[in-house]
C-alpha cells in the first residue's frame, strides 16, 4: 500500500504540478509572494522569507545533454525544477535556487559521452564542483542553515557528494550544513526499479538513458518536450534501455517515488543534528 507521503506527493503533482497544469501553476506562483523560487523573488522578499524561518535552500542541478531523437536537450532541467518545487512545498521551510544547467557531460576535445551529440554542453568536474561550492557558500553567507543538492542526472552525483563532504568538514560546529540528496536519483534507492519489477516491466528496470523512465517523467512535466513520433526501440542512437510504454501517468509515479525518497532522506538527515 502506498505510504501517506507517496499519496501526498502524488496529490501535489496531480493537483498543482501535473502535466496539464505544471507550467500554469509555476507561472501563477511566480506572480505572488508565495513562490519558492528565489530567482522570482526580490531581495527583500528573500530577506523576509529568511526572517520567517525559511532557512533551507534546494540547489537543483540538471544538464544540457542529448536525450535521443525524442527528448529535448533540457530534459533534466524541466524535471528537477518541478521536483524541487514539490519538495520545497512538502518541507514547508525551503526555497529553491535557480537550476544549475551546465554540468559534466563528457570530454569536450575529443568529444566523449553525451558530447558526441550536437547541442550538449559539458563542464569539467573541477569547474562544476567550484560552482556548487560557491553557490553553497553564498547561501550560507545569507543565513541559510540547510543546503540541499538535488541532482537529476547521473553525472552530477559524485561532484555533489564531494562538495557536500568537503563543506561539512569545513563547517563542523557551524550552524549550516549541506546534504547531497543521493536517494532522489538512484532508481534502486528511490524505488523506481522495484516498482517496475512489481508491475511487469522488468526490461525497463535497468540502467538507461532517454528510456522509459526518462521519457515518462518528461511527459509528465513538459509534454511538448517529447517528440512522440521519434520514440524508437532499444539501441536507437543516443538511447540506452527500453523506451516502450512511456506515459505521463507513469511519469507521475516515477516522479512521486523520487520526491518521496528525497523527503525521507532529508527528514532522516535533519534528525541527526
Amino acid at each position: 500500500m502506498p505510504s501517506p507521503v507517496f499519496r501526498f506527493v502524488v496529490a501535489l503533482l496531480v493537483l498543482g504540478f501535473g502535466p496539464a497544469r505544471a507550467d500554469a501553476a509555476a507561472d501563477a506562483a511566480n506572480t505572488n509572494a508565495n513562490t519558492v523560487f528565489i530567482a522570482e523573488m526580490t531581495w527583500p522578499e528573500v530577506r523576509d522569507a529568511l526572517a520567517r524561518g525559511m532557512r533551507t535552500v534546494i540547489v537543483p542541478t540538471g544538464g544540457i545533454e542529448q536525450g535521443g531523437p525524442h527528448l529535448v536537450i533540457g530534459k533534466h532541467n524541466h524535471i528537477v525544477r518541478r521536483t524541487a518545487n514539490a519538495i520545497a512545498m512538502a518541507l514547508g521551510d525551503a526555497l529553491v535556487a535557480p537550476v544549475v544547467v551546465y554540468v559534466p557531460q563528457g570530454a569536450i576535445t575529443p568529444p566523449s559521452g553525451h558530447m558526441r551529440y550536437p547541442g550538449t554542453v559539458s563542464m569539467p568536474e573541477p569547474v562544476f564542483r567550484a560552482v556548487l561550492e560557491n553557490i553553497a557558500r553564498s547561501f550560507k553567507a545569507h543565513g541559510f542553515r540547510q543546503i540541499l543538492l538535488l541532482g537529476d542526472s547521473g553525472g552530477n552525483q559524485e561532484s555533489q557528494r564531494v562538495v557536500a563532504d568537503k563543506l561539512n568538514r569545513e563547517w563542523a560546529g557551524a550552524r549550516s550544513r549541506i546534504l547531497h540528496v543521493a536517494d532522489y536519483y538512484d532508481p534502486e534507492r528511490n524505488g523506481q526499479f522495484a516498482w517496475l519489477r512489481a508491475n511487469g516491466k522488468e526490461r525497463a528496470a535497468g540502467p538507461g538513458h532517454a528510456d522509459l523512465r526518462d521519457s515518462a517523467e518528461l511527459m509528465a512535466v513538459s509534454p511538448s518536450g517529447v517528440r512522440r513520433d521519434k520514440i524508437g526501440a532499444m539501441g536507437e542512437q543516443g538511447v540506452m534501455g527500453d523506451t516502450g510504454g512511456a506515459t505521463a501517468q507513469l511519469g507521475q509515479i516515477f516522479l512521486a517515488l523520487k520526491i518521496q525518497a528525497a523527503l525521507a532522506q532529508i527528514k532522516r538527515w535533519r534528525k541527526a543534528f
